[in-house]
């Protein structure tokens, strides 16, 4: 391949994005990383929501240099509905948009053997012991895994999965997940069950790329158990970060890309949301809550967002209708100055004044779940699918949030 056909093409990294600073920053930590690894080809990165740059200006960038053929990658660590939706939903659009341009969507991180170690590595540090040398087990001591909990059930059972693997690899006494998301069991709750095990030493260790507010929700939720419990030692691993294992598998990723490797196995990212897009199976939000520049008028509707009804407006006026009458308005952008109006009566309808959504999840009212985070800064996302029961069993934790601000969302 020539300098000249090298030069078109080029990397981009698709994230989340967070209202923490510092996790915009250390996103950036893995471009850098990753533009060491292919320096011949130019690496930008943007963000699904709360952050500049947005996706499309990072794929702005990549045009601006001349690129034509892009290869993307979310910076997902399981395949959830940011990576098998929102992403693709973006990419899709802008590449209608601009004539010429083939985007390639790779796969998500998943539990390659680099993120695994990656993740084994961090536990090691954080109990004070060599990577490179360890200990033949740790069968005195608890290892929690904190997943992020989504709606979708698989993601939820990699991050199990990861549990386990890292259980055997390192001989922990006893493991167990808990998730810090939409599933169950939630951090307090799960940790409060696991400490009856008898446990004397406990890691927790969450499963994130980078720091962030529930990183910092979940560090709080710890120190509140510890200083509960002072007889038992609590201790903290830090989250994957730019850990040079972590770049390995996003290189890993591209490469797959480049070979061609994602068209000889099963259905990819990409093609699983066509298929799904053009049978009308996908509800898709986040490609109309991105951070928007307001020097930017390339973000309107493209072809096929008018075809599929997708309103490209920062207000999500969204409806989710779950048969009861539950009028939950949210007008605080998620700076909280949090005014709930709970009307009960029939056709519920939720606004979001804070441009992103949640998927909808089955088991929303598990004893175990997020209705254990009412009160400590839940996302007020969840709170429109819980039913009129839940919220009058709830109603004191909710009352008693709503002068105050989240620790979530501090």
């Amino acid at each position: 391949m020539s300098n000249t056909e090298q030069a078109k093409k080029g990397i981009m990294i698709c994230g989340h994005g967070s209202r923490d600073k510092d996790a915009e920053r250390e996103f950036g930590l893995v471009a850098k990383g990753l533009k060491e690894r292919f320096p011949e080809l130019p690496v930008e990165y943007g963000f699904l929501e709360f952050s500049a740059p947005n996706i499309h200006m990072g794929l702005n960038r990549l045009l601006s240099q001349g690129v034509e053929e892009i290869y993307a990658v979310p910076g997902m660590l399981f395949a959830a509905t940011h990576a098998k939706n929102d992403i693709p939903s973006v990419l899709t659009t802008y590449e209608e948009k601009n004539a010429g341009l083939h985007i390639t969507y790779g796969r998500e991180l998943g539990l390659q053997d680099d993120m695994v170690e990656a993740f084994q590595a961090r536990i090691y540090e954080s109990l004070g012991l060599d990577p490179e040398n360890p200990p033949e087990n740790l069968y005195d001591t608890l290892l929690v895994v904190v997943g992020r909990g989504t709606s979708d059930t698989g993601a939820n059972a990699e991050a199990a999965k990861l549990t386990r693997i890292v259980n055997e690899n390192m001989g922990f006494g006893w493991a167990d997940t808990v998730y810090s998301g939409v599933t169950y069991p939630s951090v307090g709750v799960g940790l409060e069950n696991l400490m009856k095990l008898g446990y004397k030493r406990i890691v927790v260790a969450p499963y994130f790329l980078f720091t962030g507010r529930l990183i910092k929700r979940i560090q709080g939720y710890v120190e509140k158990v510890a200083k509960e419990n002072p007889a038992i030692e609590f201790i903290q691993t830090p989250y994957l970060s730019d850990h040079p294992r972590v770049i390995d598998a996003f290189q890993n990723r591209v490469e797959e890309i480049m070979q061609g490797e994602l068209q000889t196995g099963e259905e990819t990212l990409m093609n699983s949301f066509k298929r799904r897009l053009a049978a009308g199976e996908v509800d898709v939000h986040h490609h109309h809550a991105e951070f928007v520049d307001p020097q930017d008028d390339t973000q309107g509707l493209s072809v096929s967002d008018k075809e599929h009804g997708h309103e490209h407006a920062h207000d999500h006026g969204h409806h989710h209708s779950h048969g009861h009458d539950h009028s939950h308005d949210h007008g605080h952008s998620h700076e909280h100055g949090h005014t709930h109006d709970h009307s009960h009566s029939h056709g519920h309808s939720h606004d979001h004044g804070h441009g992103h959504s949640h998927g909808v999840y089955k088991h929303i009212g598990h004893p175990m779940g997020p209705r254990t985070m009412i009160g400590e800064g839940i996302c007020c996302c969840f709170m429109g699918q819980f039913t009129d029961e839940i919220l009058a069993e709830e109603k004191d934790k909710i009352d008693n949030d709503c002068p105050k601000t989240a620790f979530a969302h501090k």
